[in-house]
């Protein structure tokens, strides 16, 4: 039998979160030859304008954009609903539709449905999916336990990224050819942030922690986001603001370190992507994180909103010998979360769901 054709539904056209993770599932499925379309629900003035990514409607829920996504989805067997987002408008355009659709769950329920109300309407619209891909089986317990989903509609798939696409350096040369190029210091101490300048990611936890290491110490924060202006004010002559970055890979293989400093988070692809480049990381202990960050491991986890306990870890790894986190980071990065290996289990659910439709 042939594989089914599969819609990827996002919520606009920015590489960020659960959209990079459709754009890489929707990039392989394609590669193995599966008929795979990609779209945006509504446009984003931060997207790139070069970026010939269908969009279907002015905003995620206008008339217009859902009654796009039902025509769209017409045209397939299965349409994945990639974040929160999508996940009304899939609800509800895809309403009395012969195609099923699997919604994929990337952030932390708990975080976004905080309020009975929302978990009521959050609930009706998770009933309406023929299947709920969940990034973590933590993850599978909070929606089975949080909004009575059958555990025959619960899969965990975890977030994934393609591992030739993070190599790790081959040397020094090539670590300092990487800064370089993004116009940081070759020398010295190096810790990479990247995520959206917004309140949830706490980018100032980072210049907080980073204003109580060495001088000799660099922070480099990449990314886009309302806290920008705030942050260039509060940025010492040690912080780099990169804007936002197209293809990451270069900053991981300059840094020494990744620090992520969230509130809030599910199993993110940006851990996973420094892992695979053997960047060892400090994170916040929230959401999944110790998926991919295993304390004393791959990293060190702390608490989140401690700026002390934060720098307290970025000096320890500073300051041992890293190769052993390096080494142990790519190795379980590689066994759990290589976009190759995942990508085969969504073509098995994907199957399923279309002969069921």
């Amino acid at each position: 039998m042939a594989e089914p054709r599969v819609l990827h539904v996002i919520t606009d056209p920015r590489a960020r979160g659960a959209q990079r993770l459709a754009r890489d599932l929707h990039g392989e499925l394609l590669r193995r030859g599966q008929a795979s379309e990609l779209v945006a629900l509504h446009p984003h003035p931060d997207a790139d304008p070069a970026d010939p990514l269908p969009v279907l409607g002015p905003s995620r829920h206008h008339p217009a954009t859902l009654r796009a996504l039902r025509r769209a989805a017409g045209r397939v067997d299965a349409v994945v609903a990639h974040g929160s987002s999508t996940l009304q408008a899939c609800a509800l355009g895809l309403l009395a539709a012969r195609t099923p659709f699997v919604y994929v769950n990337i952030g932390d329920p708990r975080h976004w449905t905080s309020t009975p109300a929302r978990r009521l309407r959050v609930g009706a619209f998770l009933h309406r999916a023929a299947a709920v891909a969940a990034i973590s089986p933590h993850a599978v317990d909070v929606l089975r336990d949080r909004f009575r989903l059958p555990a025959s509609r619960l899969h965990v798939l975890p977030n994934a990224r393609p591992a030739q696409r993070f190599s790790p350096p081959a040397g020094p040369a090539e670590k300092a050819a990487a800064r370089t190029a993004l116009g940081l210091p070759e020398d010295g101490p190096l810790i990479a942030w990247i995520g959206a300048l917004s309140p949830e990611k706490r980018p100032d936890l980072a210049l907080a922690a980073h204003a109580r290491l060495p001088g000799g110490v660099h922070l480099a924060l990449a990314g886009e986001g309302p806290l920008r202006a705030s942050l260039v004010a509060a940025a010492g002559p040690r912080t780099h603001l990169l804007g936002p970055l197209a293809d990451p890979a270069p900053l991981y293989r300059a840094a020494d370190l990744l620090l992520l400093t969230s509130d809030s988070e599910g199993v993110p692809g940006v851990l996973i992507e420094a892992a695979l480049a053997a960047l060892p990381a400090v994170a916040t202990d929230v959401g999944w994180v110790s998926d991919v960050v295993r304390d004393g491991e791959t990293g060190l986890l702390t608490p989140p909103d401690d700026p002390t306990a934060t720098a307290d870890a970025l000096r320890t790894l500073l300051t041992a010998d890293r190769t052993p986190y390096a080494d142990a980071a790519r190795t379980h990065a590689l066994a759990h979360f290589d976009l190759a290996a995942v990508a085969t289990r969504w073509q098995h659910l994907l199957r399923h769901v279309a002969r069921d439709r």
